[in-house]
């Protein structure tokens, strides 16, 4: 409930300084034992965040408190910057919280959620060995791929001095992809982008039985960033090409797609073969996507939809590897 009364005090000092007990209690839920208010209130006069002015007189209660009180600003501050310190005690050690005694509070309450995944990820992984994409290394700190880019996450690990520690690569490391000569020497050109390396080699023997131009190698989030350099690697215009997308499904292998949805299609023939085999129980602690979700299974039939999400909400997923290699053929030439 401590936290409650600073709340309204703080609110309250945008107006004035003084603050009646009355609308103090107005604020408070309708449950608040009384004896419990009046001890935090007695706390908060020892701390010397609230100063009674005795001259409005008490309530006369057992308890005394003070019809009216000052609010002390500078001492309301140092209950703030209190918490800093307490924080700055309990994270990893190359987290520096220093620029939040010059923020505002309210910075600092929206910080806080991403400072504590920035903290887990540290104690959990350690620092981050090799470089990542800003979408990569994104989905593992705070399962959101978009946050770095998008979200403010650059601006928010710069301000607490960790950006150098997290390893973002400047440039895109190549695609692993194989070519099929015949197709290449086209005008208009289709690529397959797998997830799983496994799988890639799976698919390698039949590319020249196909008319794709290429199979890539997405290497997980690495395809977020590298797919633009498919153009420069096969030195073809960007503007005749169509690249199809084919992964787990799980909830990071959706993701995946998502993240690149406005750049290829999703390989659809893949995944309802897949959802006709067993699924695997092993990604329980994925984190749920449920938007990611929702906009995934729109590109299914209503029945197929309700089968994925019922699959991943129990805890199970679907691996690409699962597929056959007598089935694979006959549906990657039927996708073009």
């Amino acid at each position: 409930m401590k936290d409650k009364l600073l709340e309204i005090l703080k609110k309250h000092l945008k107006k004035t300084k003084t603050i009646a007990l009355l609308e103090i209690q107005q604020q408070l839920p309708g449950d608040t034992q009384y004896e419990e208010f009046a001890k935090l209130m007695e706390e908060l006069e020892k701390e010397e965040i609230l100063v009674p002015i005795k001259k409005h007189g008490s309530n006369g209660s057992k308890y005394v408190l003070y019809n009216t009180y000052r609010i002390n600003k500078e001492k309301l501050k140092m209950e703030f910057i209190e918490e800093i310190h307490r924080w700055q005690r309990k994270v990893d050690a190359h987290i520096n919280l220093s620029s939040y005694l010059s923020l505002s509070e309210k910075e600092w309450k929206e910080d806080l959620y991403f400072i504590k995944k920035i903290d887990t990820y540290f104690k959990e992984k350690g620092l981050p060995k090799e470089e990542a994409t800003s979408p990569e290394r994104a989905y593992e700190i705070v399962h959101n791929e978009k946050w770095i880019d998008e979200g403010g996450g650059k601006k928010l690990l710069e301000r607490i001095k960790v950006w150098e520690y997290i390893k973002i690569s400047k440039q895109a490391d190549p695609l692993m992809l194989a070519v099929n000569k015949k197709a290449l020497q086209g005008l208009n050109h289709q690529h397959l982008i797998v997830e799983n390396k496994s799988t890639f080699y799976l698919l390698l023997g039949f590319l020249n039985q196909t008319q794709f131009t290429s199979l890539i190698y997405g290497a997980g989030w690495k395809i977020v960033a590298g797919i633009e350099g498919v153009y420069k690697q096969l030195d073809i215009e960007s503007e005749k090409n169509t690249f199809y997308y084919f992964g787990d499904i799980d909830y990071e292998g959706i993701a995946i797609y998502e993240s690149i949805s406005d750049k290829a299609k999703l390989a659809v023939s893949f995944y309802e073969a897949l959802l006709q085999g067993e699924k695997s129980l092993g990604k329980e602690n994925q984190e749920r996507r449920e938007e990611v979700l929702k906009n995934f299974v729109t590109r299914f039939s209503y029945e197929q939809g309700l089968k994925i999400k019922e699959v991943l909400e129990g805890g199970y997923y679907y691996p690409q590897e699962a597929l056959c290699k007598e089935e694979v053929l006959n549906i990657w030439r039927a996708l073009s």
